[in-house]
C-alpha cells in the first residue's frame, strides 16, 4: 500500500484516523503546514489537489517561495561497524566517504524502479546500501525480492 499522494512535483503522506473515520494528510517538502482532509479516497485526493492549488497562490500573492530549501548536507546515523566499513571501502576506491553515500543515493533513486517498501528512513537505506556495497553487490530490497542486481568491481 502506497500512503503518498503526488500532485504538480509535490508529495503528501496520508493517514486514516479510525476515531474520527476520515482520511488526512500532509504536504512535504514546503515551507509551511499544509494538511487536508477527505472522509473518501476521491475526497481526499481532491482536497489534496485544492490544498496544494491553494499553497502555491497564496505564495505567490505573498511573493514567498514555497518549496522547502534543502542545504546539501545531512546528518545520517549508522552502526559503528558500518561506518567503518564503509570509510575503508571508500578508501579502498579511492574515493571519500561523503561521495560513496552520494553514490549510494544516486544510484538507489536513480536505477531503482521499485524502491525499497520496507524502508522508512534514510538511515536505514544506507544500512542496507552500504554492506550491499562492501560485498561487491549492489541490490535494492522490495517486498522481501531483489528488484535491481548489479555486479561492482572490486
Amino acid at each position: 500500500m502506497n500512503d503518498i499522494l503526488q500532485y504538480k512535483g509535490y508529495f503528501a503522506t496520508v493517514h486514516f484516523s479510525g476515531d474520527d473515520e476520515v482520511f488526512c494528510g500532509k504536504i512535504l517538502g514546503i515551507n509551511d503546514l499544509v494538511s487536508f482532509e477527505g472522509t473518501t479516497v476521491r475526497e481526499l485526493k481532491k482536497s489534496f489537489q485544492e490544498a496544494v492549488d491553494d499553497y502555491l497562490e497564496t505564495c505567490k500573492e505573498l511573493k514567498k517561495e514555497p518549496d522547502k530549501g534543502y542545504k546539501g548536507s545531512f546528518n545520517v546515523r549508522i552502526p559503528a561497524d558500518l561506518h567503518r566499513e564503509a570509510a575503508n571501502y571508500s578508501a579502498i576506491k579511492n574515493m571519500s566517504l561523503n561521495d560513496f553515500v552520494r553514490f549510494a543515493i544516486d544510484f538507489t533513486l536513480r536505477k531503482s524502479t521499485d524502491p525499497p517498501k520496507n524502508i522508512r528512513t534514510l538511515g536505514m537505506l544506507l544500512a542496507i546500501l552500504l554492506p550491499a556495497l562492501m560485498s561487491g553487490f549492489f541490490y535494492v530490497i522490495g517486498d522481501n525480492r531483489v528488484c535491481v542486481f548489479l555486479q561492482i568491481n572490486k
